[in-house]
This record gives structure tokens, C-alpha cells and sequence, in this order.
């Protein structure tokens, strides 16, 4: 099978976008492990299928892989992708764009500077939901949210502020990210038993109370150049832990996103708010490979 594809990234974190609106792409997860293998396949750190909309309140649906061939629930930095690829594609003819992906409904729009801004929704803090199970761990309170702290073994532990933005983030404060051991604690929060579906490891540099940096370790990809739902995390709990204000430039190793976030604006609409990511999204190329 020849199948036709464009390369794309946002803020360095590079996808592999698929059109499926005319015909379905029902990919194993060994042929998406294909296409995203950088030495035998195109590369990327999740494939994007984007399919016709199943209901008349959306415009697209939106399927999202990890370069290991699991399915995931959200990616922000994808979710920019998404929008350069319908609109440069002819596919709408919108500036904002309703899209449903496998647990929510978006809306994208597309800047006249050419960013995307994506609402992503409210963050979700319920324990169950997101899911994460702290068992017998008892909590330490900053500002009226907590860290967990998750013993890795060997001596380690890693105290995380634990939160979902469609897909579960851990956020660990440290004081120099450019030399954070990320890819050796990111696996073991990732797989952390508190976890039961793995989570994505955030780690967080606050600069000031508008600036950061970020690494994030994804669940099934590894260490990206950038993480678009890891930013939105990675703010809300620096916002919640009382570390920043409600606008803050993250400075990924891919680029920056600005993140904004009104949960906890005295007299705005509560923890319910939705958190607004803004971005760039790029073609890289476009080519066929044969699967």
C-alpha cells in the first residue's frame, strides 16, 4: 500500500498528517511504528489522522498515534498542525475550526500571523479521571494544590503536581531544565504504577512569573523538542501552585508557545476555565512511502 503523506512540526515537535476525509485509514499499529521509525520509516513523534466529522456540530474528527502505534488522547502542538493542513489543504475554507478528537471537541483558530491558537479545553484534576491512583502517598499542599511525591526506586523520588489536559501530565519543579536528568526519571514517571495508563513527565523551570522552560517526557515518543499539552500543564499547575501569572512564554527546545490560563483570576470563571495555546505549525514536505 502507497500511502501519501505530509510532514509537519510545531515548535519541533514533528508530526507525520494523514488525510483520511475521503477514505478511512484503518492503520495497524505495526504500519504506523513504520511510518514513524526515523531510520526506516518518514520520522515523527505521533502520526495525525484526520477523518470527515461523525456529527454536523464539527468539521473534522482527529485520531492521534505515538511513534509506538498507541493511540493517545490529545496533542496541542498537533492540534496547530491540524489547522495548517485543512486550510492550506482547500479542506475548509474556516478560520475556526470545531474538531473532535477521541475524548473531546476542540476549537482551532487560525491567526492572521499565521500561528494557531488552540482552546484546549478545561484541565481536568480529579484523580480517577485522569487517572491517577496516589494509594497510601500523602500529599504535600503549595498554595492550595498538591505534589505527590512517586518514589522511582534507587533512592529517587520526584514530587509532581498531577493534572489532565485530555491526556495525564506529572509536573516536577527543578531548578535548571537544560540539565535535568530527564531521560532518566522521565521513563520511570511515565511508568510509574500510580499510572495506570502511563502519564507524560513535565519538567518545569520557572524563570519568572511570565517565563518559563519546559521539557517534557511523552508517554510512548520520549523526550520531544516541544509538547503542546505538556505546556498547558506545565502552566496550570505552576499557576495553581501559586508560581505564575495567567499568561506565560514557554520556552521549549523547539520553540515557544504562550499559554494562558483564568482559573484562578479572582472573580473569573473558576477551575473550569479553558486553557488557550498559541504557536506556530510548519510544513516540512510532503511524499508518498510504500507500506
Amino acid at each position: 500500500m502507497k500511502l501519501r503523506f505530509t510532514k509537519m512540526q510545531g515548535a519541533g515537535n514533528d508530526f507525520v498528517v494523514l488525510d483520511a476525509t475521503r477514505h478511512p485509514m484503518p492503520l495497524s499499529a505495526d504500519q504506523l511504528r513504520r511510518v514513524a521509525d526515523r531510520r526506516f520509516g518518514v520520522g515523527c513523534d505521533q502520526v495525525l489522522v484526520i477523518e470527515a466529522p461523525k456529527t454536523p456540530d464539527v468539521d473534522f474528527g482527529y485520531r492521534i498515534f505515538n511513534a509506538d502505534g498507541s493511540e493517545v488522547e490529545q496533542c496541542g502542538n498537533g492540534a496547530r498542525c491540524f489547522v495548517r493542513f485543512v486550510v492550506d489543504k482547500g479542506l475548509t475554507d474556516k478560520r475556526t475550526i470545531r474538531v473532535q478528537t477521541i475524548n473531546a471537541l476542540l476549537e482551532l483558530r487560525l491567526r492572521d500571523d499565521g500561528r494557531v491558537t488552540v482552546d484546549m479545553g478545561a484541565p481536568v484534576f480529579d484523580l480517577p479521571r485522569i487517572p491517577f491512583d496516589p494509594r497510601d502517598t500523602m500529599p504535600k499542599t503549595e498554595h492550595g494544590f498538591q505534589r505527590w511525591p512517586l518514589d522511582l526506586g534507587d533512592g529517587m523520588t520526584a514530587d509532581v503536581a498531577v493534572l489532565s489536559m485530555g491526556n495525564p501530565h506529572a509536573v516536577q519543579r527543578v531548578d535548571d531544565v537544560d540539565h535535568a536528568p530527564v531521560g532518566i526519571v522521565g521513563p520511570l514517571v511515565e511508568n510509574h504504577e500510580a499510572f495506570p495508563r502511563r502519564v507524560n513527565a513535565g519538567f518545569l523551570q520557572v524563570i519568572s512569573r511570565s517565563e518559563v522552560k519546559l521539557r517534557v517526557f511523552e508517554r510512548g515518543a520520549g523526550e520531544t523538542l516541544a509538547c503542546g499539552t505538556g505546556a498547558c500543564a506545565a502552566v496550570v499547575a505552576g499557576i495553581r501552585l501559586g508560581w505564575l501569572d495567567e499568561a506565560v512564554e514557554v520556552h521549549t527546545r523547539g520553540g515557544d508557545l504562550r499559554i494562558e490560563w483564568a482559573g484562578m483570576t479572582p472573580g473569573g470563571p473558576g477551575l473550569d476555565a479553558p486553557v488557550y495555546m498559541t504557536g506556530p505549525a510548519q510544513t516540512v514536505f510532503e511524499g508518498e512511502i510504500e507500506l
